[in-house]
């Protein structure tokens, strides 16, 4: 591992440790040259799909846009950065377990919105004013009413039987 520091490409573990679920290793680093310290954090690299976005375009799944989305949501609420690490990992699985090579990005949003309610309401309420783009406060007071309900579907699995269909979850 290069030291982010002074570029020496040896640096020497100094301790490591798995996270509560066992699935990320954290790795504390010390350059030998200059002796400074660091941490690194490793996780297995699954084979997830592209996102279909609303232009059409394919991108390829980026864990950590998916994470600062959340802590964004849950910016200055009582949420904790391993409830957003817990939630990421169970959307990724989720991903993983369809098998789908592309998956359309109003169903990782969706993915999204069903873990949010369960960690903070407040944090739903701001990402889905972000993610579903009301017209207008009815829309917006609709959502607010009662976000336990997908006007659709309670599955966002639904959506990828036609993952081209133009409905809205």
């Amino acid at each position: 591992m290069k030291c982010p520091f002074c570029s020496t490409p040896d640096t020497k573990v100094i301790d490591s440790r798995l996270n509560q679920t066992g699935e990320t290793t954290r790795r504390r680093r010390e350059c030998v040259k200059c002796i400074a310290r660091f941490t690194t954090y490793e996780h297995v690299e699954l084979d997830l799909p592209l996102i279909i976005k609303k232009d059409d375009r394919r991108e390829p799944f980026v864990r950590i846009k998916l994470i600062d989305g959340l802590r964004k949501a849950c910016q200055k609420r009582p949420v904790s950065l391993q409830k957003i690490e817990e939630a990421v990992q169970k959307i990724e699985r989720q991903l993983q377990a369809y098998g789908l090579k592309e998956v359309p990005s109003k169903v990782l949003g969706q993915m999204v919105m069903t873990e949010l309610i369960k960690i903070d309401k407040v944090a739903y309420v701001r990402f889905a004013s972000v993610y579903r783009e009301f017209r207008d406060v009815e829309e917006f007071v609709a959502e607010l009413r009662d976000p336990l309900v997908p006007q659709e579907s309670t599955d966002p699995a639904s959506e990828l039987v036609f993952p081209f269909a133009e409905k809205i979850l």
